[in-house]
């Protein structure tokens, strides 16, 4: 067995005007920029499946314009998400994948699903959502990451059901939302969104380091020591994890160089 994960990095996106002529170069062709941009990255979020639909063959053109290696996560449907009741959502999520997210196929990381800040922990609701989310579809296989925005998830029961469901909590760095760094299952799923469009690598050398070391020891199969635990007393696993990262900041300038220079540090 190998003695640590996968680490892959990247931003959210990749069709983003102010990226070109600071990221892309000015000459580059609008529909080389997904080519260019995950041969400098090693994973990128599809935001834009959290607002719309795509066909199939879109799905199949983003896998064939990447290297091997390369993998996309995908953000779940604002219409699953975004609803009173999420144990409501099974037609939503059928419909969800039925678009086309498998022809990704080896390409297809881990599924992201952000809840609403006003939604608020409901363990019997929670788990029988979580119950719901394909383990496989067409016959690829899918893992699944939760992001909630309430401080009402700091509890070890949320962490419990998604031990029990073999479900990721998203870590999230955030100015307002829950920093729940709580590992539940064989992968880390990190959203670093502090970086600032005043610094060339949107992060200080200094803090891209102490997130190269952190993402090093998640992949190895620790947890780093200086981030929040919301149930200390339950000690993770030790086995090693792949872990995806992302930095998404407002403005996101520069996140592609941040996520080039975390890259490096982590290589």
């Amino acid at each position: 067995m190998a003695s640590t994960g996968k680490v892959r990095i990247g931003v959210g996106g990749w069709t983003f005007e102010p990226w070109r002529g600071v990221f892309y170069p000015p000459t580059l062709r609008q529909k080389d920029e997904l080519g260019y941009a995950s041969r400098r990255l090693t994973a990128i979020e599809i935001n834009g499946a959290y607002y719309s639909t795509f066909k199939r063959d879109t799905w199949k053109k983003w896998r064939d314009e990447t290297p091997d290696g390369f993998v996309f996560t995908v953000k779940g449907s604002r219409f699953t998400t975004n609803r009173r009741e999420l144990a409501t959502a099974g037609e939503s999520l059928e419909r969800y994948f039925a678009q086309g997210v498998a022809e990704l196929g080896e390409r297809l990381g881990p599924v992201f699903w952000q809840l609403p800040h006003t939604k608020r922990f409901d363990a019997a609701d929670l788990e029988a959502f979580l119950e719901l989310l394909p383990r496989e579809v067409e016959g690829v296989q899918v893992r699944h990451a939760l992001e909630p925005r309430h401080a009402s998830f700091c509890t070890p029961a949320y962490l419990a059901l998604l031990r029990k469901c073999g479900i990721a909590n998203v870590y999230a760095r955030h100015a307002a939302y829950p920093e729940i760094a709580d590992l539940t299952t064989d992968f880390v799923y990190a959203r670093l969104q502090t970086g600032s469009d005043e610094i060339e690598t949107a992060y200080p050398p200094a803090e891209l380091d102490a997130w190269a070391d952190r993402l090093k020891t998640w992949a190895a199969g620790g947890a780093p020591p200086d981030l929040p635990l919301v149930d200390a007393g339950h000690a993770a696993p030790q086995t090693p994890r792949d872990v995806y990262a992302f930095i998404i900041h407002e403005g996101k300038v520069r996140a592609p160089a941040g996520a080039m220079a975390l890259i490096e540090r982590v290589d």
